[in-house]
């Protein structure tokens, strides 16, 4: 005799656990399935990224370095005093008294004299680069090309070198680099950190924690939520009409007194963190609010139940508790900043730069807007060194998240311990 249940007979009730095991087995199938097909995607990107930093080069050379020095093929060949008196003989006297004024011959390293040389006086240009795979594939290619380019030469290059991380921008991609991006997107981050950290934080206690439950409160926090959403270049066409317009007195730095008259629109780093800052700020406050939500109440009842104060409760209790959390929450905000390419190039950002940024009120530009401006020549050896300012980029991304994730576990170790 078969039992009845809220669920039918035993009979029913097993049918129907095995209509969910296999319900539960479909969907798992289909995550597993979604995922391998996501990674497989990523692997693809990084692998066509990757293969665009290695491969082979055609170059000529607009002076020869025999025609320097009789008898030599190339500079590493030179000892240091046929450096210093080729780059004396042959730098132009403006270029020469420039790079005088930067750092003297005499104080320069071989290295620096050799890329000096390279750069103003052989002056090499790309005429075509092959990728990593290419390389390996296409050698009749290769060598038909080579057949037919007189006074060149076929070398393989790597396009991420410590010269490519120190050196300024340049028209020619084998003296490009990237420290004024890089040193842009780091002025962008700190004002956006500056400004969304303390604001997002403080504005999730008072929703959190003093809010009272009301109508006006309730809209809000669906605001937040929405704008949390809303596509970056909103954000972009916000900071144009607010910070480089309106408020182009304060960003150019005209009311301190403290820019040239060149950069007095609003255009600067201060205007570009400023906008980014507002992109963040939503995304602060919900994981602030989560991490605030994940406090047990019970802490909170005991600070009271000893005299504490809100106040007292919510500083020396609720936030040390959740800290580790919402420093998380911050870093990955950050880390979608540091990749914001359409709100900077909305508000002004520069696509070609080579002056280092001195203050918040000097122009900029940043690795994803140089990475854009790079990829949109249709020259292949700008596509390389785009490709090893992408991988760059995503080192800096991946030490930004793994930073998060260090600090949230040696936070929370600690936090146990203190317990």
């Amino acid at each position: 005799m078969q039992t009845e249940s809220m669920f039918g007979t035993r009979a029913e009730s097993l049918l129907l656990l095995q209509k969910r095991s296999r319900v539960s087995m479909i969907w798992k199938v289909i995550f597993i399935f979604a995922t391998a097909v996501a990674v497989l995607f990523l692997l693809l990107l990084l692998i066509s990224v990757i293969d665009s930093v290695f491969g082979y080069i055609v170059v000529r050379n607009e002076v020869e370095v025999s025609a320097l020095v009789s008898g030599a093929s190339s500079l590493d060949e030179l000892s240091r005093s046929q450096l210093e008196e080729a780059a004396k003989n042959n730098l132009s006297s403006g270029i020469l008294r420039r790079v005088e004024s930067e750092k003297p011959l005499a104080e320069r390293t071989d290295r620096e004299l050799r890329s000096l040389i390279e750069q103003y006086i052989i002056k090499p240009s790309v005429l075509k680069s092959w990728g990593l795979w290419g390389s390996i594939t296409k050698q009749d290619e290769i060598g038909a090309f080579m057949a037919d380019q007189a006074d060149s030469y076929l070398i393989f290059k790597s396009w991420i070198t410590p010269e490519f991380l120190i050196n300024d921008q340049s028209a020619n991609p084998l003296n490009a680099g990237i420290r004024t991006a890089m040193l842009g997107s780091l002025w962008i981050i700190a004002i956006t950190f500056l400004l969304a950290f303390p604001i997002g934080v403080g504005s999730a206690i008072y929703l959190e924690e003093y809010a009272d439950d009301t109508k006006l409160n309730r809209l809000l926090q669906l605001n937040i939520f929405n704008l949390s959403a809303v596509p970056s270049i909103i954000y972009g066409l916000l900071g144009l009409a607010v910070f480089v317009r309106a408020l182009e007195g304060v960003t150019s730095g005209a009311i301190f007194s403290s820019v040239a008259d060149t950069t007095a629109n609003g255009r600067t780093i201060l205007s570009g963190g400023l906008t980014l800052g507002l992109l963040v700020l939503p995304i602060i406050i919900i994981n602030t609010q989560e991490a605030l939500k994940g406090v047990p109440d019970s802490l909170r009842m005991s600070s009271y139940g000893v005299g504490a104060t809100k106040w007292q409760t919510i500083w020396s209790h609720v936030l040390p508790a959740s800290f580790d959390r919402i420093l998380t929450g911050t870093i990955l905000a950050l880390s979608r900043a540091l990749g914001e390419t359409a709100p900077l190039v909305v508000i002004g950002a520069s696509t070609f730069i080579s002056v280092d940024p001195a203050s918040i009120f000097s122009k900029f530009t940043t690795l994803p807007i140089q990475i854009y401006q790079w990829s949109a020549r249709p020259q292949g050896s700008y596509r390389n060194i785009a490709a090893a300012a992408i991988i760059v980029l995503l080192v800096l991304l991946l030490v930004l998240n793994s930073g998060a994730i260090y600090l949230r576990d040696k936070l929370s170790k600690k936090k146990r311990m203190a317990a």
